[in-house]
């Protein structure tokens, strides 16, 4: 909007200088708002790649460790149970259903 003011037989013009400024705030927002959003997924990236290494060392040590066979813990139940010396096991059998056709 240009509007313009006379002064002693001098006529000045003066833009409306407030509409560049909002128009270049919105667009200087959305490019920060992109640069925002840019910068999380690098960090997201970055992290996430971080994390698979860790995990690709920690497997690879965990493998590579020797096993050695867990000490064997007194039971607390004596020397002569038979729960130390047995393992207890559960075994389903399927059972036969017969049923009666009309």
């Amino acid at each position: 909007m240009t509007t313009a003011t006379p002064l002693g037989g001098i006529t000045f013009f003066s833009l409306n200088v407030t509409t560049r400024e909002e128009d270049f705030l919105y667009k200087s927002s959305g490019a920060i708002v992109a640069a925002i959003v840019v910068v999380v997924i690098i960090i997201f990236t970055v992290v996430l790649i971080l994390l698979k290494m860790y995990n690709r060392k920690m497997r690879a040590r965990r493998e590579l460790e020797p096993k050695s066979p867990k000490p064997a813990t007194p039971s607390a139940q004596g020397p002569n149970s038979s729960s130390s010396q047995h393992p207890a096991t559960v075994t389903f059998s399927p059972v036969d259903v017969h049923v009666e056709s009309r």
